[in-house]
């Protein structure tokens, strides 16, 4: 399976997926836009409280190509954060007191500079947490001590699951991706990740695998649990249950299978004001491959860059960028319906 945009789909064009989700085509469904949703609670415009985590995307090539991507990630993709663009968010670091460093991608492990980059970020005190996608341990021998290097640096690892059996994990992300990750847990496991006592955090991250929402987050883990200690005697810390974002090769997926607009609508029903009080681009600032600031790292996908002065990472400033008004569109339902979702799973 190719990306969209390495098989030339056009929704590889973040302005076609705006055009789909957005605008009249929305209001052809009948539905309220977000910004009136905000309205009526008396969030629009959204804005800030503060920057706590500095979320960096730093490279889109990634050794799965998985349905739901809303990075439309995989091998074929070749945008690659440089070490100059990655120094320069060690240097906008270096002004604040950001605690969080989120490292994502693709694969982050893929990146060239990825082992540099973590350590240097280490040197500045700030917790890091890498989303690793668990195959990517076992894909390669240069891979293969990937744990011993989250351990030794204490890297928080937050890794996708989709389920606790190969049937809906393989169909999410491909033939032999559940069996693959079993050994990385293993080998995670076996280095003190997801084990009490140790202080090494081994998180895992549910989205659901078709047109519906996550169900209970709490439920979900302790099925994870048990499931997975008694049939392969793994452990791991918490359970992230995220909703389905309608962009890129998710998108592509609604229109596909004919679940677009009754998606929009499950979204839109299960509007949460609470849940929208605890966005993450609220306490967020996402940092592209390129050094482009946007809101959050949906927002990235779509191009929709921050609504400030301060547009790149070379020019960092966090109180310029603390006033800015958060860019929102239709796919924003998907953070605030339920209990909510975020990169740390529910918001309420």
């Amino acid at each position: 399976m190719k990306s969209l945009k390495a098989s030339g789909h056009a929704l590889a064009s973040s302005a076609a997926q705006l055009d789909l989700i957005e605008g009249d085509n929305f209001g052809k469904l009948g539905l309220p836009s977000f910004h009136e949703q905000l309205g009526h609670i008396g969030l629009f415009p959204l804005k800030p409280t503060q920057i706590d985590i500095f979320q960096v995307n730093i490279g889109k090539m990634c050794n799965q190509v998985c349905q739901h991507c809303h990075v439309d990630a995989g091998p074929d993709r070749k945008e690659i954060m440089t070490r100059e663009t990655m120094q320069q968010c060690l240097d906008a670091l270096a002004q604040t007191t950001i605690g969080t460093v989120d490292l994502t991608g693709g694969a982050p492990e893929m990146n060239p500079d990825f082992r540099w980059f973590v350590t240097e970020l280490t040197k500045l005190g700030r917790h890091v947490i890498v989303r690793c996608n668990l195959t990517i341990i076992v894909a390669n021998p240069k891979y293969h001590d990937l744990p011993e290097f989250f351990r030794d640096n204490n890297i928080e690892v937050v890794s996708s699951l989709p389920f606790y059996n190969a049937d809906k994990t393989d169909r999410q992300r491909g033939k032999g991706v559940f069996a693959d990750s079993i050994r990385a847990m293993k080998m995670l496991n076996d280095v003190g990740y997801g084990v009490e006592g140790t202080g090494l955090l081994l998180n895992l991250v549910y989205n659901p695998n078709g047109a519906f929402l996550p169900g209970s987050q709490e439920g979900l883990k302790r099925q994870f649990k048990r499931v997975l200690k008694d049939e392969f005697d793994l452990t791991f810390n918490d359970l992230y249950a995220i909703t389905n974002i309608p962009v890129s090769r998710f998108l592509d997926y609604l229109l596909k299978s004919g679940n677009y607009d009754g998606y929009m609508e499950k979204l839109v029903n299960a509007f949460n004001p609470g849940a929208a009080v605890g966005v993450m681009c609220r306490n967020t600032i996402s940092i592209g491959w390129d050094g482009q600031l946007y809101d959050c790292d949906f927002n990235q996908m779509l191009d929709l860059t921050v609504a400030s002065p301060i547009t790149h990472i070379r020019d960092f400033n966090a109180d310029t960028l603390n006033q800015r008004a958060i860019i929102v569109n239709e796919h924003c339902y998907a953070c605030t319906a339920g209990a909510g979702s975020s990169c740390g799973g529910n918001t309420v």
